[in-house]
């Protein structure tokens, strides 16, 4: 089953820029549960409440604060949180190379498989075959729906895998929990400790195969909902629907400077790329900027004598 593309991009590293589309490598295996109204069984919603006064109150009196010490707040305005926001550059950029080895599993987070577009597959084939061989990852930063992650490169097989990572100040040290320290005294176990610990793992050793790991929650529901079906214990709900995103596809294969990366001239070429790139993209800009005023335009002039019903969250 063919995936969504959900980023369309470049991974870039010196002067190459290899085009790349962008799949979701996951799926949630939890089960999901909705609020309905038992009368009507329509989806429910959240309401914004004033946790002191529990009254409900109007978006429009909602501002954004960020809370810097117990109880006291700055109040940031929509056009300062958008100043904030990270410039999109719809790039993969590798910042270094490490050792695959050096990152621990702790700061990896969520994976996304990446596959080459418009005639990408040479220079990927590339970069995936250059990074088992040398036995590292790339280390990236890469800006999707407006916010910046930091990210690992790593080849798969045929597929390079981006994985999303935890920043630094994000992973909590270890400092404060009682481990026991390696080599400390005491703490050594004997050779016949090791020999009976080893014999253990190898007889519960074997091939790592996901299909024998099932969430026994998740089926344990899923057996009582099809239980329920088959008897016809049914309750009808309609969801509001969503339009897909549209995203961008204006990436230039530059390979053949592959070479002239390898020289030196990577660090030049790269800030005259990002000085060229956002006066490329305004016309872009522009035109997405008068599609969604004409579109917005629309939506108000039909709306006049309707209501648009709000549209409901799930909970978990």
């Amino acid at each position: 089953m063919a995936t969504r593309t959900i980023w369309k991009g470049a991974i870039s590293f010196g002067l190459v820029h290899i085009p790349v589309g962008l799949h979701t490598a996951t799926t949630e295996s939890g089960v999901d549960f909705d609020w309905l109204d038992k009368r009507s069984m329509d989806p429910v919603g959240y309401k914004r409440i004033n946790k002191r006064t529990g009254k409900e109150i109007d978006k429009d009196n909602i501002v954004k604060g960020v809370e810097y010490e117990d109880g006291q707040y700055v109040v940031l305005s929509p056009d300062e949180i958008s100043d904030a926001y990270p410039r999109t550059t719809q790039t993969i950029e590798i910042q270094q190379f490490v050792d695959a080895g050096d990152v621990p599993f702790v700061y990896l987070e969520r994976p996304y498989y990446i596959a080459p577009i418009n005639k990408g597959q040479k220079v990927y084939a590339l970069l995936r075959d250059t990074l088992v061989k040398t036995g590292k990852i790339g280390i990236a930063k890469v800006v999707i729906q407006t916010k910046q992650h930091l990210a690992a490169l790593i080849p798969s097989g045929d597929v390079l895998v981006l994985n999303l990572m935890r920043w630094g100040d994000e992973v909590k040290s270890v400092d404060d929990l009682d481990l026991p320290k390696v080599g400390a005294k005491g703490m050594t176990p004997s050779a016949s400790e090791l020999k009976m610990a080893k014999m253990l793992v190898d007889d519960m050793s074997g091939k790592w195969n996901p299909e024998e790991f099932k969430d026994e929650f998740k089926a344990a529901v899923m057996e009582l909902v099809d239980k329920k079906v088959k008897a016809g214990k049914t309750e009808t709900v309609i969801e509001p629907q969503e339009e897909a995103p549209e995203y961008a596809d204006n990436v230039i294969d530059l390979t053949e400077l592959l070479q002239r990366s390898l020289k030196g001239g990577a660090k030049k070429a790269t800030k005259t790329s990002s000085k060229d790139k956002p006066a490329a993209k305004k016309s872009t800009s522009g035109k997405t900027a008068a599609k969604a005023a004409t579109k917005s335009a629309s939506r108000k002039t039909a709306t006049k004598s309707a209501k648009t019903p709000s549209k409901s969250r799930k909970a978990a």
